[in-house]
């Protein structure tokens, strides 16, 4: 009689267990298409726009110089989302065309499954062009109206760090991954880009 208490009380703590645990699961995995989109297209507004206002701070008129990065900004986002739309939608037609050949070998919920994963082109293209703008609005703003070109490219840089940092952690947060990793890799990648701009700028000038 004992045991058969002992058994009960085990199989319920053990079904208590999976509940917690299928309560506690979350997929992160379908995020990942628009995620890597948004990173690409946040950290492209920041960098690319950076780096432009770098390459042109030896403008004297902030004028032009504000309406070629704001034409850059805007082109920049179009630009990117129809990229990452036609390469989403080739990747969509090679999952759907496998999908077909392997429909009569795979069962219904499977199937379901796997249609559940496939990449939403339309999706992709909004969310990198929607965070190229978010990007490129922090350097443009900081560094379009600074006189100074020296003081305007450590704006620049220390603006496009803090968005690097703030972007790494937001995706971190997003994609359910550690936090510390992520904004290093954002951070060093966009100040490696950030380093080579100003070493081929002082090429030029010095040559």
């Amino acid at each position: 009689m004992t045991t058969n208490k002992n058994y009960d009380v085990e199989k319920q703590s053990d079904r208590r267990q999976r509940r917690s645990y299928q309560d506690d699961y979350f997929d992160y995995s379908p995020r990942g298409q628009w995620l890597r989109a948004a990173v690409l297209g946040a950290n492209d507004g920041l960098i690319a726009v950076a780096c432009l206002l770098i390459s042109v701070g030896d403008m004297e008129d902030d004028k032009p110089k504000f309406l070629l990065s704001l034409a850059y900004v805007v082109v920049g986002s179009i630009s990117l989302a129809v990229r990452e739309y036609i390469s989403v939608y080739s990747q969509l037609d090679v999952e759907l065309a496998q999908m077909k050949r392997d429909h009569n070998r795979m069962q219904r919920n499977q199937d379901e499954q796997s249609k559940r994963r496939l990449p939403n082109p339309l999706q992709v293209a909004i969310v990198a062009c929607i965070t190229f703008l978010a990007g490129a609005v922090a350097p443009l703003l900081a560094g379009s109206f600074i006189m100074d070109k020296h003081v305007r490219s450590g704006v620049v840089v220390a603006t496009v760090s803090v968005g690097l940092v703030v972007f790494g952690w937001v995706w971190s947060v997003i994609g359910g991954s550690p936090a510390m990793k992520s904004c290093f890799r954002v951070l060093f990648g966009g100040l490696m880009a950030l380093g080579i701009t100003f070493g081929q700028k002082i090429i030029i000038e010095s040559g």
